[in-house]
């Protein structure tokens, strides 16, 4: 879980590494080893590459007068000099049948291979060579001679890469090196090269990385044992203790860019204008960092790290103990956090109840995870990665929060049901208020809210005063509806219930209960705090007799000046007094209501709305059926 190899997002764990390792570098130079380098200024002035092996002969011996702790050859030597006296006579005899000779040349400056060999084995400085290990295909074989280096102890703890074939150098130049190591490299699954590969398997012996086989002959050393501490395998050389994984891979530890690992050129070697300080007592590693050669290494610090840089960074972590732990107990540890980070945020939802408190206290424990990762790799070098907890906290922050969410909106619309249903129940309880003087089912209540309903979804369809009509506004015109007539409560029996035609004295006191209406609601309303429901129920009440052309009542509106809830509830209302029986009259046929209704198209209806009212006649009619008076019923009150 909290390895580079686990099964999680391994980017994540690999940005919290980098994250750790550039703030933890120590950003000074490396002072263990140093690099003799085959620069393009050395190849701009000694010719381009490969050069001659009396060359490199020439360059391996003044670097070894020098006097360094030992030399690391990170060149591969693995096709003759063709350069060679005795190539080129063998090229001309083969090529031309032609047989050259060459005047004043030494013996031993015939073969530049057997040279370089000679001056391998000869230069009074251990040099160990490289090679190079096939995992696609098999090499040569007889090519890589048995290990210089003893690898013993505590082996079954590894399962090293097992290599199936090698690339090694010639056997002239093999022949002159005592002492080789690989020169493999693995980088991370992002192309990132964090970690080196330290020990590989080739024929059931084991082999060094060439920076571990130079910095062994550096101490003078050709054995080193395999142990175990507390977190894991390290391999045990002379005093230092190198911490590895079971692949033996070794987690690197950059100070910084490859400018703080030295370089000498070669060809200020070769010149004789260096100094010797810069080399003596060292490690010294020699190969080529130019571009073209292509050896470069993407890392944290640097596109393009050089590989023969890439050896001194091993060497000075070797030295100076700088590799990073990722220790066989990390899985367990990041498995326990994870469980406590859990326990944690789930006693934090259970105790606080604030939403900044939440996060307030997840982000802390967020944190705390983060800086006891950081911790661990700045006092003691292990790494283990916080990703695991750190996204159990925000897992659950986000499961737990959406989940309280959605109780909160649930109880928040449990009770948004029962304040509408209560706000349904006072609306038809003010409204039975009007009806106990009379017989009534509550049937017209019904009827007249659902047609006010059904016309202005028709008018909103239709695009007609959209920016009032919203879902919100006619079930407010819905709820509202049944206390239209709710003034009638003042006025007296014997004109409420008369059966014959009212007096004119008579029917202006009718009249009223469209101010009494508004007066009883207003006085209701008054007693509400916020955005009042009961408003609109008011507007309807003391308008839905007022008329298009003005001769309506009580304030003889006309055409847009009407709110528009009373001009849809006098259609409505108009409509349900026709086609039912009244105490002053029988009930009206659907198809003759409706006709009488047509001839006061834009004297008493909104022509809009009437429109709208009529193209929707089915679903009205449907409506009346629905909501039907009982037969037992004696007459309803209706409108005057």
């Amino acid at each position: 879980m909290g390895r580079m190899d686990s099964g999680l997002p391994v980017q994540w764990n690999y940005q919290f590494l980098d994250a750790y390792l550039k703030y933890s570098a120590s950003g000074k130079a490396a002072h263990n080893a140093v690099v003799v380098d085959i620069d393009d200024i050395s190849l701009s002035a000694a010719g381009q590459w490969p050069w001659p092996r009396y060359r490199i002969a020439a360059l391996i011996q003044a670097v070894a007068d020098a006097e360094p702790a030992a030399i690391g050859l990170d060149i591969l030597f693995s096709e003759p000099d063709r350069t060679s006296l005795k190539n080129i006579q063998s090229s001309f005899k083969r090529d031309f049948g032609l047989n050259l000779s060459f005047l004043g040349a030494p013996p031993g400056l015939s073969d530049n291979d057997g040279y370089l060999g000679q001056v391998l084995s000869g230069s009074g400085t251990d040099v160990v060579g490289a090679f190079y290990f096939y995992f696609d295909h098999s090499g040569k074989e007889g090519t890589l001679a048995p290990p210089a280096f003893h690898i013993s102890g505590r082996t079954d703890l590894l399962t090293l890469n097992d290599a199936p074939g090698v690339l090694g150098n010639i056997e002239e130049i093999a022949a002159g090196l005592k002492f080789s190591g690989f020169i493999n490299s693995q980088p991370d699954s992002d192309g990132m090269l964090r970690r080196m590969p330290l020990l590989i398997q080739y024929q059931g012996a084991l082999y060094p990385h060439l920076s571990l086989a130079t910095f062994m002959r550096s101490l003078g050393v050709d054995t080193a044992r395999i142990e175990a501490d507390g977190n894991g395998p390290v391999i045990h050389v002379g005093s230092h203790l190198i911490p590895i994984d079971k692949k033996g891979f070794a987690l690197l530890r950059f100070n910084g860019g490859p400018y703080l690992y030295s370089a000498v050129s070669a060809a200020d070697v070769l010149n004789g204008t260096f100094q010797r300080a810069d080399i003596k007592d060292k490690i010294v590693f020699v190969g080529s960092s130019a571009a073209a050669l292509h050896d470069l290494h993407s890392t944290i610090f640097d596109s393009q790290f050089p590989g023969l840089k890439m050896q001194v960074a091993v060497a000075d972590d070797i030295a100076s103990d700088g590799f990073v732990r990722e220790p066989l107990w990390s899985d367990t540890a990041v498995m326990l956090a994870s469980i406590a980070m859990g326990l944690l945020v789930s006693t934090l939802f259970i105790v606080l109840r604030g939403p900044i408190q939440l996060i307030v206290g997840s982000s802390a424990l967020a944190v705390l995870v983060f800086l006891g990762s950081a911790y661990l790799i700045h006092s003691a070098s292990i790494f283990v990665s916080p990703l695991m907890p750190m996204t159990v906290i925000a897992v659950l922050f986000a499961l737990f929060t959406t989940t309280r969410f959605a109780i909160e909106k649930r109880q928040a619309y449990a009770w948004f049901k029962m304040l509408a249903n209560a706000r349904q129940l006072v609306m038809e309880s003010m409204a039975a208020v009007a009806e106990t003087r009379h017989p009534e089912t509550g049937a017209h209540i019904k009827r007249t809210q659902n047609y006010v309903r059904a016309v202005a979804e028709k008018l909103r369809s239709d695009g007609h005063y959209t920016e009032i009509l919203t879902p919100e506004f006619i079930d407010l015109l819905f709820v509202s509806a049944p206390l239209h007539d709710i003034g009638k409560v003042g006025i007296p029996d014997n004109i409420l219930l008369k059966s014959d035609s009212l007096t004119p004295p008579e029917f202006e006191l009718m009249k009223k209960h469209a101010e009494y209406g508004r007066n009883i609601i207003c006085s209701a309303a008054q007693r509400i705090e916020g955005d009042n429901f009961l408003s609109l129920a008011g507007e309807i009440a003391f308008t839905h007799h007022e008329m298009w052309d003005g001769s309506g009542y009580p304030q003889g509106l006309a055409g847009q000046e009407i709110p528009l809830s009373g001009r849809i509830m006098i259609v409505a209302d108009v409509y349900d007094a026709l086609i039912n029986r009244r105490c002053y009259k029988d009930a009206f046929a659907h198809e003759y209501s409706i006709e009488l209704m047509r001839k006061s198209r834009a004297t008493m209806f909104d022509p809009v709305i009437f429109d709208a009212f009529l193209s929707i006649e089915r679903n009205i009619r449907e409506i009346a059926l629905t909501y039907q008076d009982l037969e037992k019923s004696g007459p309803v009150l209706g409108d005057r």
